[in-house]
């Protein structure tokens, strides 16, 4: 029989389904100071894996001069349990990161590169047609190696150097990695200065210039409007985004630059509009927990401490006020 729980629709245009793109073992753990060992960074892939997170940007082939934390990157995708459907992807900045994630039997590489051209000198050390020159390297090695390319552009909702980004410079990005046959592409919120009506503004002019293309989207909450922001590109029809297990990670290249939105919170927003993820949420919040006890101190995520909201107590689990 029916329990009567009242089911909203699902808003009209939202996507029927989402595919959820975890980012926390790299954008989140790129960011710890304190060694994260290669081991427990493996156990919370796979623990992700089992609870049914489709998509993984796992880690990255950068210097460990730049980036300390990813220095295990081989090893790391080495010992994650291949779990078929589980999609394993990794940041790749250069010829020699391509050569690494190739011998790593990486799933997909990502590029990427900054809409504005303060953040990439800040990020990439170099300017942005520099960048994306060298991204002909990474794409003839991924192209050998039977590796598909996908592209990320960051700061695609403003630069905290520039302020506003021009929406033609998001697109003169995304039509150079159409020249390099890259259909994928992420629009990153690098320090949260999105909102939803730049978010409405943008996925429109993408899919207007790259019908064609498939969109990701890739949002901080900085400034507390993350999840509206998703809501936002659901109502565009966007159905990929990315997150971070309990909202762990930030740009260490932009000031300011506080967590991803959080995985668990994303699940929760996207099953309460009745869009599927084929993601099991108390799992999730479990691992949540789990990365929390990792990095030793409490992360934003909020679902992860409340739960979902039809998670129901005892009577006699909360003391009666005095009357």
């Amino acid at each position: 029989m029916p329990d009567g729980t009242i089911k909203a629709p699902r808003p009209d245009g939202f996507p029927a389904k989402a595919r959820v793109v975890e980012v926390g073992t790299r954008d989140g753990f790129q960011a710890e100071s304190e060694w994260i060992p290669t081991e427990t960074k493996i156990e919370v892939l796979n623990a992700l894996i089992e609870a049914g997170v489709p998509q993984f940007e796992a880690t990255a082939f950068v210097s460990p001069r730049a980036v300390p934390q990813m220095r295990d990157a081989a090893e790391v995708m080495a010992g994650v349990t291949r779990k078929a459907g589980a999609k394993l992807t990794a940041l790749v900045p250069n010829a020699r990161g391509a050569e690494g994630a190739a011998k790593a039997g990486v799933d997909a590489m990502v590029v990427f590169v900054s809409a504005s051209e303060s953040h990439n000198l800040k990020n990439m050390n170099s300017p942005r047609a520099k960048t994306l020159a060298g991204f002909r390297d990474v794409c003839r090695i991924a192209e050998e190696a039977g590796i598909e390319v996908q592209g990320a552009i960051a700061t695609s909702f403003g630069c905290p150097f520039e302020g506003n980004v021009p929406v033609e410079s998001v697109l003169e990005i995304a039509r150079a990695y159409r020249d390099l046959g890259i259909t994928h592409v992420a629009l990153g919120d690098t320090t949260g200065m999105a909102t939803p009506p730049l978010v409405t503004a943008l996925c429109r002019a993408m899919k207007a210039e790259l019908p064609d293309a498939d969109l990701a989207l890739h949002f901080h909450n900085t400034r507390g409007v993350g999840l509206v922001n998703v809501y936002a590109g659901l109502a565009e029809g966007i159905s990929t985004f990315e997150s971070s297990i309990g909202g762990i990670g930030g740009c260490p290249f932009a000031p300011g630059a506080t967590g991803n939105i959080c995985t668990e919170d994303l699940v929760y927003l996207l099953h309460e509009c009745g869009v599927e993820t084929g993601i099991d949420l108390e799992r999730l919040c479990s691992v949540a927990q789990r990365v929390e006890e990792v990095v030793g101190r409490t992360l934003p995520g909020q679902v992860m401490k409340a739960g979902p909201r039809l998670r129901l107590s005892a009577l006699d689990e909360v003391a009666t006020a005095c009357g």
